[in-house]
């Protein structure tokens, strides 16, 4: 599979890579942040959101909402899945990795999607990245030995558990956590999401 640069035009319909923020501080807690073999996926640390450097994305990236900052560690090489919200996410790279991203727009009428229609960037360490409610993702990819350390920026209450039954019709029966719209691959087995992914589970390396 052919991996695209962050900077390269075509990663214009999926996001932005933003520039002025300072991270010294986060990027320093994350150090603290574990790094098992297994993806794992953490919505909220507080140490993090206490942060002054929070307050910048707070206000400048999401207009003053209430925002959480979690990450996303892993050694993950799979796609298994593709999720979107109905707001931007701002992930930022700690390592390198290599994000798997589709359009929204490609989702056909039945809520499937094909996975020959996935592009994959390289995100170089350090790069904060934007991406677009309508841009189609899932947990990045380890683009260096031991894995990837990521942070992620979402509004509050994000991904985290439902306190209401979704409905069966239209996309409702793709929501499975707050904030939250899965299309997943059978072959990742995920409880509860519907198996949409059709073609190949895309594997790097």
């Amino acid at each position: 599979m052919d991996i695209q640069k962050i900077t390269d035009s075509s990663f214009g319909k999926y996001g932005r890579v933003l520039q002025g923020y300072s991270i010294c501080k986060i990027l320093k807690e994350m150090e603290h942040t574990p790094l098992p073999k297994e993806v794992i996926y953490v919505a909220s640390v507080e140490e993090m959101e206490a942060l002054p450097e929070a307050e910048a994305f707070k206000n400048r990236a999401y207009g003053g909402l209430p925002i959480q900052i979690g990450y996303c560690n892993g050694d993950n090489n799979k796609l298994n899945g593709l999720e979107y919200h109905r707001s931007s996410e701002i992930n930022i790279a700690v390592t390198d990795m290599i994000l798997l991203l589709g359009a929204q727009q490609d989702i056909q009428a039945d809520f499937t999607y094909d996975t020959s229609r996935v592009e994959a960037f390289f995100v170089p360490a350090g790069t904060i990245v934007e991406m677009y409610a309508t841009t189609l993702h899932y947990a990045p990819c380890t683009a260096q030995p031991g894995g990837f350390r990521c942070v992620v920026i979402l509004p509050e209450g994000t991904n985290t558990e439902l306190t209401f039954a979704p409905g069966k019709d239209g996309d409702d029966c793709l929501i499975t956590a707050k904030n939250k719209w899965l299309i997943a691959h059978e072959d990742a087995k995920i409880d509860g999401a519907f198996c949409g992914l059709k073609g190949e589970n895309i594997t790097l390396g």
